[in-house]
C-alpha cells in the first residue's frame, strides 16, 4: 500500500472523556448483552453476585493498570509493563497472550451481535459476525478519531438500552416473574457455581485494560488514563448489578438461560414485543461497539510490539495521512474471523478469560516488582494501600487472577498452556534484539 509508512508514530487525538467512554462502551457490550443468559443458567437468582465479585476483581487489576499506564503509556500496554519488570521474554509472552485476549472477544461478541440480528434477518450467524468484523476494520483504518467518535455514540445508545431494562423492570423487583417470588441469593450449583460464573463473567469487564493500549494516542496519558480506567469500571459495575437483578425479577432464570437475546426477552416480558424490538436494535449497537473497540485495542498492541521489534516490523505499518496501523488492523481482523468458527460464546469467553487472567497476573506482579525496585514515575497515579514498600492492591489482584484461572475450565487452561508455549517458541525463533536505546529494558527514575 502506497500510503503506508512504518516510521510514523500514532497521533495523540483521544481525550479523557473519549477514553472513559471507550472503556464503558466495550465493557457493557461485552458482558450483559451477550453473557447474561449463560450466567443466569449457572447461578439462578443470585446471578448479580458473580458480577459483583468480578467487578471487585476488575477494580483491583484496574488500579494496577491505572498506575502502570500513567507511568509508562504504550500502545502495547501489558507487553510493555511485563517487559520493564521481567525482561523481553516474559514481556513477549504476556503481550502475545493478551493479543489473543483482545482478539477472541471480537469473535465472541460478533456472534452475540449475530444472535440479536437473527431476530430480524435469517442469515447464518458466522456470516453476520464476519461482516461486522470487516466493517469494523474499515472504520479503524479510516482513523482513530472517527473510530472513537462512532464508539462513543454507540456507547451512549447501549447505555440507554440498559437503563430501559432497569426502568421497565422496577415493578417486578422483589415480586419475581409471573407474580411469583425470586430468591436473589439462591444459586442452583451453590458456591461452586458462583465462583465458576465469576470466572465466566469476568469477560464482561474486559475493556478497562484496553484503555491502556491507547496510551500513545491519549492527549494527556498521565492524567487521562487512570481517570478513564477507574471511571469505566465504577460505572459498568453499578449498571451490571442493576441489570442482573432486574432481569431475574422479570424472567425466570431457567427461561433466561435458554435465550440468545436475553435482554430483549426481559423487555418483551415486561412491556410487549414492540419495545423489545427496540432493545434488540440497541443490542446491535452495543455488541458492534465492543467489536470495534476490541479490535482497536488489539491492533494497537500488534503495532506496539512490532514497532518494538518483538513482532515482524512490517506489522507496524502506518498510513501517512490517517496515522492508523492498517497492517495490524488487518492481522487482528483475520484472527478474529478464524475464532468465529468456534461458535459457542461461552467457550470463547472461557478461552479469553484464561488468556487475560494470565496476563493480569503478570501485570500485577510487574507493578509489585517495579515498586520494590523503586522505579516510580514522578506525578504518576499510585494505587492506594501499601505495607512498607509492597503495594497491596496488585498483591490482591495477583492472587485473585490466579484463583479465577482455576475456574475457567480444563480446555481453557490447556489452550492457555499451548498459547504460552507457542509464544515462547515464536520468541526464540524471532530472537530479535529488543533492548535498544529507544526502549530500555529497565527505566529507573530514582536517579
Amino acid at each position: 500500500m502506497a500510503d503506508a509508512d512504518t516510521s510514523r508514530s500514532l497521533a495523540r487525538r483521544v481525550s479523557t472523556f473519549e477514553l472513559a467512554a471507550t472503556g464503558v462502551g466495550v465493557i457493557l457490550g461485552a458482558g450483559i448483552y451477550v453473557l447474561l443468559g449463560e450466567a443466569a443458567g449457572q447461578t439462578g437468582g443470585a446471578v448479580w453476585i458473580p458480577f459483583a465479585l468480578a467487578a471487585l476483581a476488575a477494580s483491583l487489576t484496574g488500579l494496577t493498570y491505572a498506575e502502570l499506564a500513567s507511568s509508562f503509556p504504550s500502545s502495547a500496554a501489558s507487553f510493555e509493563f511485563a517487559r520493564r519488570a521481567f525482561g523481553n521474554r516474559l514481556g513477549f509472552v504476556t503481550g502475545w497472550t493478551m493479543l489473543f485476549a483482545m482478539t477472541i472477544p471480537a469473535a465472541a461478541v460478533g456472534l452475540g451481535f449475530a444472535g440479536y440480528m437473527g431476530e430480524f434477518v435469517g442469515l447464518p450467524s458466522r456470516l453476520m459476525a464476519i461482516v461486522l468484523i470487516l466493517l469494523s476494520a474499515a472504520v479503524l483504518v479510516r482513523g482513530v478519531t472517527e473510530s472513537v467518535r462512532i464508539g462513543v455514540s454507540f456507547a451512549m445508545i447501549e447505555a440507554i438500552g440498559l437503563l430501559l431494562v432497569v426502568t421497565v423492570s422496577v415493578p417486578f423487583i422483589g415480586i419475581g416473574p409471573d407474580g411469583g417470588s425470586v430468591d436473589y441469593l439462591h444459586s442452583p450449583d451453590g458456591l461452586g457455581g458462583v465462583f465458576a460464573t465469576t470466572a465466566l463473567v469476568f469477560f464482561a469487564f474486559l475493556g478497562f485494560e484496553q484503555i491502556a493500549n491507547l496510551g500513545e494516542e491519549a492527549k494527556n496519558p498521565q492524567r487521562g488514563l487512570p481517570i478513564a480506567i477507574v471511571t469505566s469500571i465504577l460505572i459498568t459495575s453499578v449498571v451490571y448489578i442493576l441489570v442482573t437483578v432486574s432481569a431475574v425479577s422479570v424472567v425466570a432464570w431457567e427461561e433466561l438461560s435458554e435465550s440468545s437475546a436475553p435482554l430483549s426477552l426481559v423487555v418483551r416480558k415486561a412491556t410487549g414485543a414492540d419495545l423489545a424490538n427496540v432493545l434488540s436494535v440497541i443490542a446491535l449497537f452495543a455488541t458492534a461497539n465492543t467489536v470495534l473497540f476490541t479490535m482497536l485495542a488489539g491492533s494497537r498492541a500488534v503495532y506496539g510490539m512490532a514497532r518494538d521489534g518483538s513482532l515482524p516490523t512490517a506489522l507496524a505499518g502506518v498510513r501517512r495521512k490517517q496515522r492508523t496501523p492498517w497492517v495490524a488492523v488487518m492481522v487482528i481482523s483475520v484472527v478474529a474471523i478464524l475464532f468465529t468458527l468456534i461458535g459457542d460464546i461461552g467457550d470463547v469467553a472461557d478461552l479469553t478469560n484464561a488468556s487475560v487472567l494470565f496476563a493480569f497476573a503478570v501485570v500485577n506482579a510487574a507493578l509489585i516488582r517495579i515498586r520494590l525496585r523503586g522505579d516510580v514515575m514522578p506525578g504518576a497515579f499510585h494505587t492506594p494501600l501499601s505495607f512498607r514498600r509492597v503495594p497491596l492492591v496488585p498483591v490482591l489482584g495477583l492472587a485473585i487472577s490466579i484463583g479465577m484461572m482455576v475456574y475457567t475450565g480444563f480446555e481453557a487452561v490447556v489452550f492457555l498452556i499451548g498459547l504460552v508455549l507457542l509464544g515462547l517458541i515464536i520468541d526464540l525463533v524471532l530472537n530479535r534484539r529488543r533492548s535498544g536505546t529507544n526502549h530500555p529494558e529497565i527505566l529507573s527514575t530514582t536517579g
